[in-house]
C-alpha cells in the first residue's frame, strides 16, 4: 500500500514520543506533527533528521483503512488503546 494523497493521518492521530527536529520532546496525540505540510505530505520524509518511528511506520489497510477519515479513527483508538493511564489513587491518604 502507498500513502493516501491528502491523508497525514500518521503524522496527526499518534503521539510520537522521540524527538523531531523543532520538537525536541515529540508530540502529543492529535496534534499535527510541524513538518506536515498543506497537502499532508512530510516537509522532512527524505531527511536524515526525520525520527526512525516515523521512517519504520508503512502505509497499511489495518492501520490506514480506506479513507483517511478511517485512518484517524484507527489510530487514534491505537493511540488510546496503548496508552498509560496516569498513575492517580483513588484512595484517601487520610
Amino acid at each position: 500500500m502507498n500513502c493516501r494523497p491528502l491523508c497525514g493521518a500518521c503524522c496527526t492521530a499518534p503521539s510520537i514520543s522521540s524527538p523531531i527536529p523543532g520538537m525536541p520532546e515529540g508530540k502529543p496525540a492529535g496534534m499535527p506533527c510541524i513538518h506536515l505540510l498543506n497537502d499532508r505530505r512530510c516537509a522532512i520524509f527524505s531527511d536524515p533528521s526525520r525520527p526512525k518511528v516515523c521512517s519504520d511506520f508503512l502505509p497499511a489497510e489495518y492501520v490506514c483503512g480506506n479513507t483517511r477519515e478511517e485512518a484517524i479513527t484507527i489510530l487514534t483508538d491505537l493511540e488510546n488503546e496503548t496508552t498509560p493511564f496516569p498513575k492517580y489513587s483513588l484512595e484517601s491518604n487520610e
